[in-house]
């Protein structure tokens, strides 16, 4: 990941991810944002910390970023679930610092 540049907000994303902290993940989206992922819909930051625990924190999460370009980080996700490491797409918007919106495919 040293030869790969990410903004902030996906740099403190990744982080707080891979450290599996809860509070510093939620503290990367901004009032109001909102989540897609798996089919669902997040937003919010009560549905957001929901997504967070079930999602990245109780599987255990690590991502390794292999390309970032515009708004979209494709990274292998790894962790305590079936099938991994899977690839995954992570498409963000972000203001100010902090993430607005996601949406996550795999690849």
């Amino acid at each position: 990941m040293d030869d790969i540049t990410l903004p902030k907000a996906v740099e403190n994303f990744v982080a707080a991810t891979n450290a599996h902290d809860a509070n510093a993940l939620a503290a990367v989206f901004a009032d109001g944002g909102v989540v897609r992922d798996d089919g669902t819909t997040y937003a919010g930051e009560a549905e957001i910390r929901e997504w967070i625990q079930g999602h990245l924190i109780n599987p255990k999460i690590v991502i390794t970023p292999t390309s970032f370009a515009g708004d979209r980080l494709v990274a292998y996700g790894d962790g305590e679930f079936p099938g991994g490491p899977l690839s995954f797409a992570f498409v963000f918007g972000i203001k100010d610092d902090q993430v607005t919106d996601l949406a996550i495919d795999p690849v």
